[in-house]
């Protein structure tokens, strides 16, 4: 296999047609060598097939799993599948309306596993038989801060919408509510930066270690 790098600039901006013999690997695409790829990838899956990416990231996807009630066509879910995504979740589980905001994903639904559920008692009922406990994140009577609490390698993470939070039926299926320590005037951060710091502690505990 020819691995010779294309001359131009790697960047989040993409690169332009590859510059040299063409790799013989089938994991890239023909098109993409011809006319350059200017998708938001890391360096590593420059020029490949999207199912080629897709497979690749099954093999070192981390078993949690994020889950988003979806009632009001909240603009925070489409942050929240890009940040599964950047953080290696296994799928992202939507309960509620099944169309959802698309436009914060910047297309890395593409290649993240995202499922639907229409009800909180469907989703529920899966996680049962998946034997997936269920954490809710949020700030309400009866929660433990994340930053004292080791998070399960199984589990799914649940987050509400932006404003209302989570549902009380939500919040009844879950095992354990947890919230993120928070230090200024606000009551709450943004929902999608909630999930963003939550999928980053499970990160800390169960890849670098740190149990609290």
């Amino acid at each position: 296999m020819n691995e010779q790098s294309p001359t131009h600039e790697l960047s989040t901006w993409g690169v332009g047609p590859w510059q040299g013999e063409w790799p013989d690997d089938p994991r890239y695409d023909p098109e993409l060598l011809e006319h350059g790829d200017t998708r938001n990838v890391i360096d590593r899956f420059r020029y490949w097939k999207m199912q080629a990416i897709v497979d690749d990231l099954d093999t070192t996807r981390h078993p949690f799993h994020v889950a988003i009630e979806n009632w009001q066509h909240d603009m925070n879910i489409g942050s929240i599948v890009r940040s599964a995504n950047a953080f290696g979740a296994n799928t992202v589980h939507i309960v509620g309306r099944k169309r959802w905001n698309r436009r914060g994903a910047m297309v890395t639904d593409r290649y993240q596993h995202v499922v639907h559920h229409e009800t909180i008692e469907a989703f529920a009922a899966w996680a049962r038989e998946a034997g997936m406990p269920i954490l809710a994140i949020d700030n309400v009577p009866g929660c433990v801060p994340i930053e004292t609490t080791a998070l399960p390698e199984r589990c799914v993470f649940l987050f509400g919408q932006e404003g209302p939070g989570l549902t009380q039926e939500a919040v009844d299926a879950s095992e354990q509510v947890i919230e993120i320590t928070q230090f200024g005037s606000t009551r709450s951060i943004n929902a999608s930066a909630a999930a963003a710091v939550t999928m980053h502690d499970w990160v800390l505990q169960h890849v670098y270690g740190r149990r609290p």
